[in-house]
């Protein structure tokens, strides 16, 4: 990154922006604007190439059919493949996160391919719909608190030897692998399931994409008294008893 820009890529807005998920790079580029940076945002649309010199890009969830759409466009576009190779920082929601691994189950019952960039593989679970409050405990590694979402998702995705779990959870399914997983992530690429929009209610993943961006340590402090009372009331709520 330089002149003390940040390039923000929203990924396919018309096929993976339900449940909330464009909220996610509203909380990125407004934690950014925050601490002094000038932000350039793009929102690229599926019929458009995706640029490759982002610093952070952002992918949400959708349908099964949104879903094999966009995963086809961007192999065949090869972008943010190229944009981590580039050092790029992603952080994928749901649909998007299971695209982002080597293969998911699309909307016709095959076997589709991702795009490789997360050692992740998922399958379409047998049993009930995961849907619910989640709360979990981020990798230490990671240095953050505690995870708070939203899952409404089939899915079941395992994870190979070089994905971290993102989180383990307390209340919740996570990765619906019965191991209590939640979400992965490598150096700079992250998947989850939840929604919320996640990064709303997790200011400090927000912020952790921007430390690695920047390649920094620390950022400036800033006003998270909203963020947190959000917090305070689903960590509350994801602790009462069903």
């Amino acid at each position: 990154m330089s002149d003390n820009q940040m390039r923000v890529v929203w990924i396919y807005p018309d096929l993976l922006s339900t449940y909330g998920d464009q909220g996610n790079v509203l909380v990125v580029e407004r934690r950014a604007r925050q601490r002094g940076l000038d932000v350039a945002r793009l929102d690229v649309r599926s019929d458009q190439p995706i640029p490759t010199s982002g610093d952070i890009y952002l992918i949400g969830g959708g349908e099964d059919r949104p879903q094999r759409l966009a995963a086809e466009r961007l192999r065949r576009d090869g972008g943010l493949q190229r944009a981590v190779e580039n050092g790029a920082i992603v952080f994928s929601v749901c649909a998007g996160y299971q695209i982002l691994g080597h293969e998911f189950i699309n909307d016709l019952g095959q076997r589709e391919p991702g795009l490789g960039l997360l050692d992740v593989v998922s399958v379409r679970g047998e049993g009930e719909r995961c849907v619910g409050d989640v709360l979990g405990d981020i990798d230490p590694r990671l240095g953050l608190p505690s995870l708070t979402g939203f899952e409404n998702h089939q899915g079941v995705t395992h994870l190979g030897p070089t994905a971290r779990p993102l989180a383990q959870v307390r209340f919740g399914n996570g990765n619906g692998t019965g191991d209590g997983t939640e979400g992965a992530y490598n150096d700079t690429v992250f998947g989850t399931y939840m929604h919320g929009p996640v990064l709303a209610r997790n200011p400090l993943i927000a912020d952790l994409l921007l430390k690695l961006a920047l390649d920094v340590n620390a950022l400036p402090p800033t006003d998270d008294r909203w963020y947190e009372a959000l917090r305070d009331e689903r960590i509350a709520a994801a602790q009462q008893p069903a």
